[in-house]
């Protein structure tokens, strides 16, 4: 992380134009958001509007008061079962009303949520409940038997097993702090292990309340489209339900645009969230999909420009908002509302930092001035307390700052900025190899190293390139062990210990890996060479990976 380039408790050099640029970046006010765990402020909102709608699922509504006691009814069977405060309860259940219930219920407990996806390998799930020290399980009751195979050790509990009805005592009052987790995420590992991001209540609140980016409120309609693994669906969801509006969750596991732009009009959805990838497929293929809305939220690649001028002239200059932000900083950290395309600027702007966030561009020690680039370091009480189990990563990624006189824990992002004339960043770029595919967090040094460990593989590489909606997918390079190097196979494995969006879309291959002149190797000619005719070369089977994972990023 050369970018920032200061050590813990240094202080960053800053000139005074430097420091007036980014008090005017982080200088707007902010209203205080409630010192309150995320399960006591539903309670308010219940309590306020019992029979307002809080969930939309396949024409079925649930009242706020409905979801409260099944929340209840659950987390007393929780505890029973011995969900203590401060533990990580795993969530294994698809996009319905139980979903929901399951996370109130295990914040109710004080608890902490842990959602996978059950079409991840064996391997992958124990490794992540391991590292969380998970003994607990939520999952439908058709899945508890075969969950309880596929990890050992672990008690699944059935979500329907406890209802309002069932006359089991109420669950022991346990009221969660700020400052108290409320869910662990795991994003990609460049050593092959992925890395735990637990995530405070204090983070989620200061992401839903008073929010800048979209009007959230009783009046809001929000559709639940991401998968709960994906961080933008801590927005979706909290971002309803804890300012008293409606979580419309998506009635099929893969989206299809003709079916979301029947969803988004029947049910009067007025905030939506898409990936990158997804924004572009919409606007290339249906734009009148999203004519219905407020406001769209976009983001988690670099935008194509083309998309956005053309998402312009469809929908206006005032529904349309970018938006950045990492896992570590409680999924969105910055915001820009895309009224304008300015030929100046290559990039689409990431804008200003969210309510209660500030971000620094810092290069070598420095903070940047106007007109200069540097890599995004974020503070603010969206910050993650750190990587579970990772001291040094910890040490490396997050870093008690003295900037302007002021002390700041930051996180170093590893993106790069530009901080433009008109006070906004733009970004950049990675300062490493972690990239984004349709809205999912990549190291590539991960995919690399489950490639190199494999017996038929020598030497590979991994990178990306443009994929057909304007986003990226993911093409392996591999230099056999030996001949007859057999890349199903190699697809297989990989298959066995990665989730399906982190297994590339195409792999190559090749006698040897090209090198510039200064010894790296080289990208743009391995990506040159994709044009040339195939020879064992392994695409992945079923269409693009950029369609499977654009469906997939929001299923």
């Amino acid at each position: 992380m050369s970018g920032a380039g200061s050590r813990p408790g240094e202080a960053v050099e800053a000139t005074e134009a430097a420091l007036a640029a980014h008090r005017a970046l982080n200088g707007a006010a902010d209203d205080p958001y409630p010192e309150r765990g995320v399960a006591e402020l539903f309670e308010a909102q219940a309590a306020r509007r019992p029979r307002a709608t809080a969930l939309v699922h396949h024409g079925r509504r649930m009242s706020y008061a409905e979801l409260d006691e099944r929340a209840d009814a659950l987390a007393a069977a929780l505890r029973a079962a011995g969900a203590a405060p401060g533990e990580a309860v795993t969530v294994v259940l698809p996009r319905c009303p139980d979903l929901v219930v399951a996370l109130l219920a295990i914040l109710k407990c004080g608890a902490v949520y842990l959602p996978v996806d059950a079409a991840w390998p064996d391997e992958r799930l124990r490794t992540l409940l391991d590292a969380a020290a998970s003994r607990l399980v939520v999952a439908r009751e058709a899945d508890t038997a075969a969950l309880g195979a596929r990890l050992p050790g672990r008690r699944v509990l059935a979500v329907e097993s406890a209802r309002p009805d069932d006359g089991a005592a109420p669950a022991p009052v346990y009221r969660a702090g700020p400052d108290d987790l409320a869910y662990i995420n795991f994003t990609s590992g460049s050593t092959g292990l992925p890395k735990g991001v637990p995530v405070r209540h204090r983070g989620i609140v200061r992401l839903v309340h008073g929010a800048r980016y979209a009007r959230l409120d009783e009046h809001a309609v929000l559709l639940q489209m991401a998968p709960v693994t994906f961080d933008a669906a801590t927005f979706e969801i909290w971002g309803a339900l804890l300012n008293g509006g409606t979580l419309v969750l998506y009635p099929s596991p893969f989206i299809r645009l003709g079916e979301l732009r029947q969803v988004l009009a029947e049910h009067g959805v007025t905030v939506l969230f898409l990936t990158t990838a997804l924004f572009n497929a919409v606007v290339d293929e249906a734009p009148d999909t999203l004519a219905v809305l407020r406001t769209v939220l976009t983001g988690g690649e670099a935008h194509s420009l083309p998309h956005m001028a053309q998402a312009l002239r469809h929908y206006g200059t005032d529904r349309i908002v970018s938006v950045y932000g990492p896992t570590e900083c409680t999924t969105f950290a910055t915001y820009h509302p895309v009224r304008e395309l300015h030929p100046e600027e290559p990039s689409l702007p990431i804008g200003r930092p969210i309510q209660h966030t500030r971000a620094y561009l810092v290069e070598d020690g420095r903070l940047c001035e106007p007109g200069e680039s540097g890599e995004v370091l974020l503070a603010g009480p969206g910050l993650s307390p750190g990587y579970l189990g990772l001291p040094d990563v910890n040490a490396r990624q997050f870093a008690d700052l003295v900037i302007g006189g002021q002390r700041e824990r930051v996180y170093r992002t590893g993106d790069r900025a530009l901080l433009s004339p008109r006070g906004h960043l733009v970004f950049q770029g990675r300062t490493d190899d972690q990239v984004k595919v349709n809205g999912f967090r990549i190291e590539l040094g991960e995919i690399a190293h489950h490639l190199q460990t494999q017996p038929e593989v020598r030497r590979c590489y991994v990178t990306t390139r443009p994929s057909g909606q304007g986003g990226l997918e993911l093409v392996g390079f591999v230099v056999p062990a030996a001949e007859g190097c057999d890349i199903a196979a190699v697809r297989a494995r990989l298959r066995a210990v990665l989730p399906a969006y982190m297994v590339p879309a195409v792999i190559r291959v090749r006698d040897d890996l090209p090198l510039t002149i200064t010894g790296k190797v080289d990208r743009a000619a391995l990506l040159a060479s994709l044009e040339e005719p195939s020879g064992p070369d392994s695409p992945a089977p079923g269409g693009s990976a950029s369609a499977r994972s654009a469906s997939g990023a929001a299923t």
